[in-house]
């Protein structure tokens, strides 16, 4: 076997997809679908269950993937680091994540003290995070959650209380100490299940005896507060979407619970080579947020 037909399998295993991992590999449909069964025959089993167009990963397919995942990710390790070595590098770091507001606090003063380094940013949901740190697509990620995973280090990069923002005019804007239980039957923007912010609303309410009365649910959190500033309903938003400055429409309450708070993590992958673009652009982070930059 091949490296192209291990990367071939790795694309289409994470797409479940043939037509959307051919896109992604920029290669014919059916160059894929030859190439992953010509695989399935040099290892004597199936990887993939097939029902109509539609394929899934199979036991034994998950299997492999695993060992592809990290045999792949070592060979761009060693591409890296001797790279590195020779004086080669890229200079590029990948961090993924949840919204992109996070990341952008950091990039004016990252930019002006590194400037010859070529930052790429992914956002995805915290659970999706742990993959693309095992198979290098990502560097670093900032999620608001400890990500589980064998290898996955986490350093605290921020504490920051959690704001209620609500409408221009609310009856609820400017409080100190709102109940949970005074957002009852209250029009609620939230992210899906899966982000930081829906689980800490689950979970809130659910202290409270109450269900939150979920008007909008997206995959964008950044996009929530401006939401709120149209009077769509309320949302849970960390202090730093405040401190980002005024939003038209958009006025903050403060809860009264102490569990009103996320955390901001720093997660790497301990077993992967760290370049020096990526050890620089980890230590820029801590500083920022703990406000030595």
């Amino acid at each position: 076997m091949d490296l192209l037909a291990l990367r071939c399998f790795q694309t289409v295993a994470r797409h479940e997809h043939i037509s959307r991992a051919a896109a992604e590999l920029r290669v014919a449909q059916p160059s894929v679908s030859r190439t992953v069964a010509r695989l399935e025959a040099e290892l004597g089993v199936r990887l993939f269950e097939r029902r109509g167009r539609r394929i899934r990963l199979n036991r034994h397919g998950a299997a492999f993937l695993r060992r592809v995942d990290r045999a792949l990710a070592e060979l761009e390790d060693g591409r890296r680091e001797l790279a590195e070595a020779a004086g080669t590098g890229s200079g590029a770091v990948t961090v993924a994540a949840e919204t992109l507001m996070t990341v952008a606090a950091l990039l004016p003063g990252h930019r002006r003290t590194h400037p010859g380094v070529d930052v790429r940013l992914r956002q995805c949901p915290a659970d999706a995070m742990a993959h693309l740190l095992r198979t290098r697509e990502a560097d670093l990620c900032l999620a608001s959650a400890p990500l589980a995973g064998p290898g996955l280090e986490a350093v605290e990069l921020l504490r920051e209380e959690v704001l209620l923002a609500v409408p221009a005019g609310h009856r609820l804007a400017g409080r100190e100490g709102v109940a949970v239980a005074e957002l009852a039957g209250e029009p609620f923007l939230t992210p899906g299940p899966g982000h930081w912010q829906r689980e800490l609303a689950d979970r809130l309410f659910a202290g409270a005896g109450l269900r939150p009365s979920v008007v909008c649910e997206g995959n964008e959190p950044g996009a929530l507060v401006d939401l709120v500033g149209t009077g769509l309903g309320v949302a849970l938003l960390p202090a730093m979407a405040r401190d980002a400055g005024p939003r038209a429409g958009v006025a903050w309450a403060r809860l009264a619970t102490p569990d009103s708070h996320r955390v901001l993590w720093l997660v790497r992958d301990r077993e992967a080579f760290v370049p020096a673009a990526v050890r620089d652009f980890a230590d820029f982070a801590l500083a920022h947020f703990r406000g030595d930059g």
